[in-house]
């Protein structure tokens, strides 16, 4: 066994008991990946205006310096826990499961992980969230999902993010959705501006579904 399979293998193990656990609770935990500058935090913000009212909500904030995104989160008046990888480049099993027992999200709550800005390690690491859910703004380029493909094959959802900029770029938004789709064609898709709200409102309504919340 090769020591990338060694630290898979172990990683995998404790995810399986971390998904028991949010299962046991029915906590669902969202590993939300991007690109940096996708628009990760201003989106959860956004978020947890919509949903704060129907449904607890915990966040963990992962990024190698500074607490500034939680600092965001908990100005909001949500709990949140973060994670400071240093010269890591992603978030693991083991430190998922340090945050859940600092966090204490109580039963039947949304557990948001914001991982560390970056589209290849965060796919090779489950976490033992319930899905992962891949983040991309608008600025970012048509191909993103054909230069990347494991990330997006690995996720369920798809966020374009900063569409409220789309008069101002050369963006194909059905190119990119074409290309998002040839890598996975299961892939819900949800285009999204957090600055004029368009598109919040539909991904709450799914993610609190997983609850059965409803707005």
């Amino acid at each position: 066994m090769t020591l990338q399979e060694a630290v898979l293998a172990k990683n995998d193990a404790i995810a399986g008991a971390n998904r028991a656990f949010l299962e046991r609770w029915e906590i669902a935990a969202f590993n939300l990946v991007s690109a940096p500058g996708a628009g990760k935090t201003a989106l959860l913000v956004a978020l947890i205006g919509a949903l704060a009212d129907r449904v607890p909500i915990r966040v963990i904030e992962g990024d190698q310096e500074t607490a500034r995104d939680a600092e965001r989160i908990r100005a909001t008046g949500v709990p949140a826990f973060q994670i400071n990888t240093g010269t890591g480049c992603h978030l693991d099993a083991e430190m998922l499961k340090t945050a859940i027992h600092e966090l204490v999200p109580p039963q039947r709550s949304l557990l948001f992980i914001e991982n560390v800005g970056n589209l290849v390690c965060p796919a090779m690491f489950d976490l033992g969230e319930r899905a992962k859910i891949v983040v991309m703004s608008v600025t970012e380029g048509e191909d993103k999902p054909l230069k990347y493909p494991h990330i997006f094959r690995a996720a369920r959802v798809l966020i374009l993010t900063k569409i409220d900029l789309l008069p101002h770029l050369d963006f194909d938004v059905e190119a990119c959705v074409a290309n998002a789709r040839r890598i996975n064609p299961q892939l819900r898709i949800f285009p999204v501006s957090v600055r004029t709200g368009a598109g919040v409102a539909p991904l709450a309504d799914l993610l609190g579904s997983q609850l059965g919340v409803r707005g």
